[in-house]
Parts: C-alpha cells; sequence; structure tokens
C-alpha cells in the first residue's frame, strides 16, 4: 500500500508504481502500474529469479521512494510488500537535530597523524521532507575539529556524494525524511603533533560518544561517562558518552605524545655533530705543536 503522510495518513491514489529486478550484475524495472484509489497495487512477476532481489518504488512531490528488498520470491504466487510511507517537501524547514554524533580516534600513525572516523544521526521531527533549493542552502551543516584535513565522506542513509566539506563545517545537500534518525558518517586525519584534539558543539546535541584508542588520553566535556575499555577488531578502546550538550561546550581530548621517529630526529642530530666538529677543530688548533725552531 501507498501512503501519503502529513497532518492525516492518506492513501496515495493513481501514482506510478514501477517494479525494479536487481541482481550482482545489473538493476533496472521490469514492470510498472498505477496505485488505485486506496494506494493498492498489483504486479503480476512471470517466471520471478530467485536468486536475485526486487524492489517497488514510487515518486512523489520530486522524491523516490523505495521499499525494502523482496528476496526469495521463487514460485510464490503472492508476495506482500511492506507499505511505502511518502512525505510532502519543503524547504528551509523543519529544523534538522543532532541525535547522536560518534567519533573514533586512533592512535597516531608512523607519520604522526591520526585518523577519525565520525558517525552522526541527523533526525527530522516534523511531518514534511526537508529539501534544498540549491547549493548554497543545505538541509544541514556542522562544524568540524580544527587541525584537520583529507576529508572524505563514508557509508550510510545519506550518500558521500550528498555531502561536501567547506572551509571549517561539513554541508549536506540530500533530502531529511521524518522518521527514524538518518546516519551519516565521514573520516579525516588529525594533524602530526596535536596534543589537544576539540570536538565542537555548534547545535544542540543529544549524545556524543568517543573511543579512543589510546587509552591513556585525557578526555573533557560536560556530562562525560567513562565506558571502560573495548575491544574492537583486536583494538583496545577507551570509551566515553556526554550529553545533552548546548552550543558552545567542548569535548577535549588531550593526546599523548605520539611515536618518536629518527627521522624527526634527523635536524637536530645534523646539528649535533656539525656542533662537535666546531668544537673539535677549535680544540685541534689550540693543541697545534709550536712550529720548530731553525738554527743559524
Amino acid at each position: 500500500m501507498l501512503l501519503g503522510r502529513g497532518r492525516d495518513t492518506v492513501p496515495l491514489a493513481s501514482a506510478t508504481v514501477v517494479l525494479h529486478h536487481v541482481t550482482r550484475e545489473n538493476a533496472g524495472p521490469v514492470d510498472s502500474t498505477r496505485s488505485d484509489a486506496r494506494g493498492r497495487y498489483r504486479i503480476e512477476l512471470r517466471n520471478p529469479d530467485s536468486t536475485g532481489a526486487y524492489l517497488v518504488s514510487v515518486w512523489h512531490d520530486s522524491l523516490a521512494y523505495v521499499s525494502s528488498p523482496i528476496i526469495g520470491i521463487g514460485g510464490r504466487p503472492l508476495v506482500h510488500v511492506d507499505d511505502i510511507i511518502t512525505f510532502a517537501t519543503t524547504v528551509d524547514e523543519p529544523p534538522i537535530h543532532l541525535a547522536r554524533r560518534l567519533a573514533t580516534v586512533a592512535r597516531a600513525s608512523d607519520a604522526g597523524t591520526r585518523e577519525v572516523l565520525e558517525i552522526l544521526e541527523l533526525q527530522n521531527l516534523g511531518g514534511t521532507t526537508r529539501v534544498t533549493r540549491d547549493t548554497l542552502r543545505p538541509t544541514w551543516a556542522g562544524r568540524v575539529p580544527a587541525h584537520t584535513g583529507q576529508f572524505r565522506g563514508g557509508e550510510g542513509d545519506i550518500s558521500a556524494e550528498a555531502m561536501r566539506f567547506r572551509n571549517d563545517s561539513v554541508v549536506v545537500f540530500a533530502p531529511i525524511g521524518p522518521g527514524q534518525p538518518k546516519q551519516l558518517s565521514y573520516a579525516y586525519s588529525v594533524a602530526a603533533g596535536t596534543r589537544t584534539f576539540v570536538i565542537p558543539i555548534d547545535q544542540p546535541t543529544a549524545e556524543v560518544n568517543l573511543l579512543v584508542e589510546d587509552t591513556a588520553a585525557t578526555v573533557r566535556a560536560p556530562k562525560l561517562e567513562s565506558r571502560g575499555i573495548q575491544a574492537i577488531e583486536q583494538r583496545q578502546f577507551a570509551a566515553y558518552s556526554a550529553g545533552p550538550l548546548a552550543v558552545g561546550d567542548r569535548v577535549e581530548i588531550q593526546l599523548p605524545a605520539g611515536k618518536l621517529h629518527a627521522q624527526a630526529l634527523l635536524p637536530y642530530v645534523i646539528a649535533l655533530l656539525a656542533g662537535g666538529m666546531v668544537v673539535a677543530l677549535v680544540w685541534a688548533l689550540r693543541r697545534r705543536p709550536p712550529a720548530p725552531r731553525l738554527s743559524q
């Protein structure tokens, strides 16, 4: 069944419903129909592929909505598809809330940099899907930590193609609909030698979770709680939680010094050797034996 949700939930009548076939090699539409006055539809599928999957999609108010995958149809004569709920779209509203922010801070690499993975959960508590009008007005934006670089988008409900990194912020252009929080993720590198790593809180944040591989690091944040040591893929992380946090709060991690590398010491070694050679030369000149006197 197709349902349109706003102030009231009503059947989505006379909407075009498309059935898609998905395999490892390709994907594409195989049939379509229109929903009736009650939002119901029926598609007859001859010779179904039991090894592939099927999806049902519908367009509403400029957005595509897709059903959960239908797998293993086999010879079943009737297959039920979960209801697809659509929403009207609005620009610049409703507000998008940051429900949760998880940051995983890795140990320093051989180069002295640290990799950080962040997972954010954005929630729309309104009754419409928020969309953007252009690339100047994203559906959501948030600050990223200073002394960082090499940003790259990750997997989640919001794709990497719908994210941009501008100056000190990450901006999102994907539609954000009501209901369950939508996840986005991104990774970046912290500059070598950084001892104080701060996650800025530029908007109300219900919860912040931290996983810090340097278990000797010191963490400071409002309403901070230690969650002990957690083993993840044979690596040990100190776990923390904080929140709710208000605008202007800080989550601060005091990191231990990174690894000491011979390459980093090379300039000092060269300077020390040069200084030693100068001292040795001066000493040798002072100890030079007097020139022999010639007899007459």
